[in-house]
């Protein structure tokens, strides 16, 4: 496969958002978003999915952060969307169960070319730290609309809500990362029976 890397810029009146990402990367973040948490869950991903991350964004943050996070789910959509390519030779679709101490989670993707988020979270509480958990719904969202993806997301168990959102995230990293990988029994086919995805 040819690199898979792509480097996308939103600029709008309520953010400016920068995001370069590498598909077949080591697992590196560089993030400057403003919002400490969605930074510390956005290293689970790179991490976890082994894709390389570096994103800039300014954002209306004196207002609150939903602007920033939903934005910012946007544009690595559509920086995912660009580096995919045409989905020749890849797995297409990903798993991952992962546990944080009392918290499980589950998250599905499917790179269909559909966009769809089917969440299933009750968080334990309204804010981690000061970021409303509402706007991860709003993140993802945004996410799978513009990386035209279905995205299955499940929080099976747990009580804290830090834990509740890091094994998600960290899911999502590890479903990415199978999702987009190489299928050496797939090699320059599209997996789909269309013929197109």
């Amino acid at each position: 496969m040819s690199a898979r890397i792509a480097t996308v810029s939103r600029d709008t009146n309520e953010t400016q958002i920068k995001v370069s990402v590498n598909l077949d990367g080591e697992g590196r973040l560089s993030c400057q978003t403003g919002v400490p948490f969605l930074d510390h869950m956005l290293d689970q991903v790179a991490r976890h999915g082994m894709i390389d991350l570096d994103i800039n964004a300014t954002g209306d943050l004196h207002i609150d952060d939903h602007h920033t996070v939903e934005d910012l789910g946007i544009t690595l959509g559509q920086a995912f969307f660009e580096a995919i390519g045409d989905k020749r030779g890849i797995y297409r679709y990903g798993h991952a169960y992962v546990p944080l101490d009392e918290a499980l989670s589950r998250v599905v993707i499917d790179f269909s070319g559909r966009p769809g988020l089917y969440m299933n979270v009750e968080f334990t509480r309204d804010t981690i730290g000061s970021l409303d958990t509402q706007l991860f719904w709003e993140f993802f969202q945004g996410f799978v609309n513009h990386a035209r993806v279905s995205l299955h997301i499940d929080n099976i168990k747990g009580f804290n809500a830090h834990h509740q959102a890091e094994t998600i995230f960290k899911a999502f990293g590890r479903a990415l990362r199978m999702a987009v990988a190489e299928d050496p029994r797939m090699l320059g086919q599209m997996p789909s029976t269309k013929g197109s995805l």
